[in-house]
């Protein structure tokens, strides 16, 4: 009895060490990620995002990797593809072959941590669209897709969030742009629900600003191809709707209201039956921001509540927003923010 009551308290200290350990672990990965996302000048960086799976994120592949390592990384999306539509292929972005696609996307891919096997992908791609007379980065949500076999097993948090978040977190925690063509009820739901000032959007309060109309209007002037929508596609300003949107190889991702996979809640489901012709394939151009208010309810809604560094990265969240912030957009003075402009120009010319 002695020693079987020796035993019990260093068992339970093996096991409280270990969890400490566990979370050190994770802490430590979680932080060598953040610091390589925020000082890479183009990002190529793999983190475990959960049991058994790991999440690589690579920024102009096109740009960043050798041909060698280019072409195994397409063959990977390709895999998946396959898987998600046998019997049919797609034509446009990143399966066009064309290096400025590939140059101007960033991958996000998720693959079995003990075989490799790549399971989901996303390939956003940044676009450059005139806003108020200027230049600005839009960052479309791009191509989605998960093998069948693995659907239903939380993979959205990192498809669609993630790599907004990183880029959000390297350029500074400035607002960015956002841009989503879709007529599936379940992500139209997610982008309203997670990024700010969407629209369209059945959310009280959402409404078409006039720097939504330029950007919709640039994006549909210049980059029908990142989306697969061809030419002879209309579009509906006021409703931010393509019309007869699926002309322009991305053909085989036409569905129906009856399969298209819908939101828990069904104020979406119930917005994109009204305002899309599925059987002509309408889609909607939704535009929004990523920035610190939309960053925390991701944080906080889309990351699994368990995760450590999900939790602390809310917190530093939060110390940024009401604390260094200001501070550092102030101490800035090489680039916009809001009102206030650079001290330098391009042309170096002080103002």
């Amino acid at each position: 009895m002695a020693s079987t009551d020796n035993r019990t308290p260093a068992s339970r200290g093996s096991r409280s060490l270990a969890k400490v350990r566990a979370a050190f672990d994770g802490l430590r990965s979680h932080g060598g990620f953040w610091l390589k996302a925020l000082s890479q000048p183009t990002i190529d960086l793999t983190l475990r995002t959960q049991a058994g799976q790991r999440t690589r994120i690579v920024e102009s592949p096109g740009l960043s990797l050798p041909k060698e390592e280019l072409d195994a990384l397409v063959e990977q999306l390709r895999i998946v593809a396959a898987k998600t539509l046998p019997e049919e292929s797609l034509s446009y972005g990143i399966f066009s072959g064309e290096p400025e696609r590939l140059s101007r996307a960033i991958i996000t891919l998720i693959s079995e941590e003990d075989t490799g096997r790549p399971i989901a992908f996303n390939a956003l791609s940044v676009m450059d669209v005139p806003l108020d007379g200027e230049p600005t980065e839009v960052t479309h949500l791009g191509l989605v897709m998960v093998d069948p076999d693995v659907r239903g097993q939380g993979l959205s948090w990192v498809l669609y969030g993630l790599t907004a978040l990183v880029l959000f977190a390297r350029d500074g925690l400035r607002p960015k742009w956002i841009s989503n063509v879709t007529q599936v009820p379940a992500v139209v739901g997610m982008v309203s629900a997670t990024f700010s000032d969407v629209f369209p959007s059945p959310l009280p309060g959402a409404r078409q600003s006039f720097a939504h109309l330029q950007l919709a209007r640039g994006i549909m002037a210049k980059h029908r191809a990142v989306f697969g929508v061809g030419e002879e596609a209309g579009f509906d300003e006021a409703r931010s709707v393509i019309t007869n949107a699926y002309t322009g190889g991305s053909d085989a991702l036409k569905k129906t209201f009856e399969i298209a996979p819908k939101h828990r809640d069904a104020v979406y489901n119930e917005f994109c039956e009204r305002e899309l012709d599925y059987g002509r394939g309408d889609d909607l151009l939704q535009i929004g921001r990523v920035d610190l208010a939309g960053a925390r309810r991701y944080l906080m809604s889309e990351v699994p509540s368990g995760s450590l560094p999900a939790l602390l990265a809310a917190s530093a969240m939060l110390a940024l927003q009401r604390l260094v912030l200001p501070v550092a957009y102030w101490m800035d003075d090489t680039r916009a923010f809001g009102t206030l402009r650079p001290r330098r120009q391009d042309n170096g010319a002080a103002r």
